[in-house]
């Protein structure tokens, strides 16, 4: 049975959200207030966080940011007020896997939480990693992915990149110079689509040439195509 933290200070969500997801076969604990469900996070080992931004004592920012900090990646779902851009913005470029603005319906908790696991790859048996083949790594002009250890190396230097970063930019080299829509990403990389989620690719491809591209606002690598979508490409020498 996996089990789920949930951090909010509304009693109404935290009682709507524990109803249904020990319905979906769950297991639940709760707090109330950030600093409680920090600890609760760094002591205990849970499937998946729900965390409300808005909390007493420390926000759902703070609390994803230091759980990243200290090597925690449980996938993160953080819950904004409808008109907080900044907010989820912020929250998907400091490790949260993704967001769902309030009012929600729990079906939607629970399709999101679900895309989230579809997209993680359970861990190899020692047995399968002996028996498993060896893939060449992927490389593209100066930049080369390991998909075996998931490490990346940029002009000849590793990087740390989040593991949806990880994902899509591997997505990307698999496929060079193809132009990719941002709904067919949602779909491949997030598992989902819900209408008006694009900002979610937005802001992950935007996160990813922070660390790939020598000028982030003149990229050389990943660039866009305007009213399609992206392409992942070779420099001209």
């Amino acid at each position: 049975m996996k089990k789920v933290l949930v951090v909010d200070d509304e009693p109404s969500i935290v009682t709507l959200l524990t109803f249904n997801l020990e319905k979906d076969g769950y297991q639940v604990v709760s707090a109330e207030d950030g600093a409680e469900g920090f600890e609760l996070a760094l002591s205990n080992q849970f499937d998946f966080i729900i965390l409300d931004v808005m909390l007493p004592n420390m926000d759902g920012l703070e609390i994803t940011k230091s759980l990243r900090r200290e090597k925690i990646d449980t996938p993160i779902l953080i819950l904004t007020a409808k008109d907080d851009q900044v907010d989820k913005i912020i929250g998907l470029e400091i490790g949260a896997d993704d967001y769902l603005t309030k009012p929600f319906s729990p079906r939607e908790v629970l399709a999101r939480m679900k895309a989230i696991f579809r997209r993680l790859k359970p861990a190899s048996t020692p047995s399968e990693e002996i028996n498993e083949p060896v893939s060449k790594p992927l490389i593209l002009g100066e930049i080369a992915v390991d998909e075996q250890n998931y490490e990346v190396s940029v002009r000849g230097k590793k990087i740390e990149l989040t593991p949806k970063e990880f994902e899509l930019l591997v997505y990307f080299m698999k496929r060079k110079d193809r132009v990719i829509d941002r709904d067919t990403l949602l779909d491949r990389i997030w598992n989902y689509d819900f209408a008006g989620q694009s900002r979610i690719v937005d802001v992950h491809v935007s996160h990813l040439r922070d660390k790939i591209e020598l000028d982030p606002k003149r990229p050389i690598y990943l660039v866009t195509v305007r009213g399609f979508g992206y392409r992942f490409q070779e420099p001209k020498k």
